[in-house]
């Protein structure tokens, strides 16, 4: 089954603006894992 050339996908801004609310809290948590390891030497501090 094809498309018509003249269909555009419609995106929700709804998911949207979850999909780089979700990509903000990602790099936020590689931020805190990097700094976490650089303070304490551990990836997961307390755990080993």
């Amino acid at each position: 089954m094809s498309t018509p050339k003249n269909y555009a996908k419609n995106i929700d801004t709804e998911k949207f603006t979850a999909e780089r609310v979700n990509g903000y809290a990602a790099l936020l948590g590689c931020i805190a894992l990097v700094g976490a390891y650089m303070t304490t030497g551990q990836i997961i501090p307390g755990f080993v």
